[in-house]
């Protein structure tokens, strides 16, 4: 396969990349299933060193039985712990979203705040969590979601060479319009799950491959021709 590398400024190259993955996943949106704000901050929550999927067969029964702020501030620790065990971490996990759950009664009303500085108040929140909750259950754009995938493939594809999430996402504000912010690191992580994988990318079908700056180092058999 010869793919002729394009020499591109990093901020033309994520705008690039930002107009791909769009046309390669034009339906992409958020994996958690929900009905409120505080069911997604909750889901987002559980996600945390687990899969999308497992927290989508555990979240049903988790929200059957606690819908809201209130009977989550209020429900058994134990029983709460019982539902969400097999997401992992899940003395942590139950602590965090119980004690989210109480700031959110006492101090907002029973309502999920819609403020970035608010939401990073919360017990179990960083901006990850907050990104989330902000672009997905209010519509703003505050920031990047970085999560795992977003971590690798930001780097893969040289948009930064910032290992710490919240620099990360500050070169990755930077390169981006705001308004994409978020459906940027949704495709992302489609790309991420579907094609350019932790342990073996398949940069052989990546439609991304003829940008990137790491597709000849992690699939020697490309033949790479560099544009003058």
């Amino acid at each position: 396969m010869s793919i002729t590398r394009k020499r591109t400024s990093k901020k033309q190259r994520a705008l690039e990349i930002l107009i791909l993955l769009k046309r390669l996943y034009p339906d992409a949106t958020c994996s958690l299933t929900y009905q409120t704000p505080v069911q997604l901050l909750v889901a987002t929550i559980l996600s945390a060193q687990c899969t999308d999927e497992r927290v989508n067969l555990v979240t049903p029964v988790l929200f059957a039985r606690f819908p809201d702020a209130i009977s989550l501030a209020n429900c058994d620790r134990e029983e709460l712990e019982s539902i969400i065990r097999s997401t992992g971490f899940y003395r942590n996990k139950a602590k965090n979203i119980q004690g989210a759950c109480q700031k959110i009664v006492s101090e907002f009303g029973g309502e999920v705040p819609k403020q970035m500085e608010k939401l990073l108040t919360l017990p179990g929140v960083a901006r990850k969590t907050a990104n989330v909750v902000l672009a997905h259950a209010f519509g703003i754009n505050q920031g990047v979601t970085v999560d795992t995938h977003v971590t690798r493939l930001s780097a893969r594809l040289g948009l930064t060479e910032e290992t710490n999430p919240v620099k990360i996402e500050r070169d990755l504000m930077r390169l981006l319009p705001q308004p994409d912010w978020e459906n940027f690191s949704i495709r992302i992580i489609y790309h991420g799950r579907a094609v350019c994988k932790a342990r073996k990318p398949n940069c052989a079908e990546c439609q991304l491959s003829h940008i990137c700056p790491s597709a000849e180092v992690l699939n020697p058999k490309l033949t790479r021709q560099t544009a003058i």
